[in-house]
């Protein structure tokens, strides 16, 4: 008799993350110190304009101060980078975010590694990332990768001996999920295999896994046939596929044949719902992170 997984409210979850972060700003603001975050965003790309103004809602309600910087699509990589520079040195912000994707004339890399690494919102830059090899998780993590480690402690899912596959390598979710999901410490110790284009049978690998992480951003990427009964899956993607009977015409799955894989798996994230939400949890507790260390906390 097939199984049906259980959903992952990923909403809730970040919901009880947002909470505890409220609680921590509020400690810090009784010592005078209000924590602040700075967002920029170039042109408007209408999926990133709404992130942004998510992320100044979470904020507003976690009591952190927020401010979004818009600068026009034409910006150059100069303009830009002045603004970090500013913002680098603007007492008011403890985090900085670069909203991606950038214009294309504004380059990725150099926008993040002109942040300085202590106000890092996202834990991109390559100090962060080069700790986070070390071990070190006391600084900014990848938002994403960290949020998809809380989904799996505060589900009971605790990865340690499990097997975890990873479809995706990316340096946004992939390979820093892989690190701390390996790493030597509570809520890790996993053994970690990643799967991306190069890999001839991912599904060799995927139906070998207690845990699956999809970060590939292509639907169906996982199909039912390609996971083990039991099994947790994670989904990361995000993706628009035409839809008819939509207003809209279109609607957003993830990389998981959803319908297929929730009667085969334990627990499974929905697309929207899942991954999302905690992403902008974990930019929260980024930013509170920093303002605790400027105050020496």
């Amino acid at each position: 008799m097939p199984m049906s997984a259980q959903i992952i409210d990923g909403e809730a979850i970040a919901a009880g993350i947002r909470a505890e972060v409220a609680e921590k700003v509020a400690a810090l603001r009784q010592r005078g110190v209000v924590p602040g975050l700075a967002a920029v965003l170039i042109g408007d790309n209408p999926a990133s304009v709404s992130y942004v103004s998510a992320k100044a809602k979470d904020c507003e309600q976690a009591g952190i101060f927020s401010e979004t910087f818009h600068l026009p699509a034409e910006t150059t990589q100069q303009e830009a980078l002045a603004l970090i520079a500013r913002l680098n040195g603007d007492a008011r912000f403890h985090a900085i975010l670069p909203q991606l994707p950038l214009p294309p004339q504004v380059g990725e890399r150099a926008t993040i590694d002109a942040i300085a690494p202590e106000k890092d919102a996202d834990g991109l830059h390559p100090v962060n990332l080069g700790r986070l090899l070390r071990g070190e998780t006391d600084g900014a993590l990848p938002c994403t990768p960290n949020g998809v480690m809380e989904l799996l402690r505060r589900t009971g899912n605790d990865p340690a001996g499990k097997h975890v596959v990873v479809v995706g390598r990316s340096t946004l979710v992939g390979r820093p999920l892989a690190v701390l999901l390996s790493n030597k410490a509570k809520g890790a110790n996993a053994t970690v295999t990643i799967c991306h284009t190069g890999t001839g049978d991912i599904a060799r690998f995927t139906r070998e896994a207690d845990i699956v992480v999809t970060a590939a951003g292509h639907a169906n990427t996982l199909t039912g046939d390609m996971v083990r009964p039991g099994a947790v899956v994670i989904d990361v993607g995000t993706n628009r596929v035409d839809d008819a009977s939509r207003k809209r015409g279109w609607r957003l799955v993830g990389d998981v044949d959803y319908a297929a894989v929730r009667e085969k798996a334990s627990w499974i994230t929905p697309v929207p719902g899942g991954v999302g939400p905690m992403t902008r949890a974990m930019l929260l507790v980024n930013t509170v992170r920093a303002a605790e260390r400027s105050a020496g906390a």
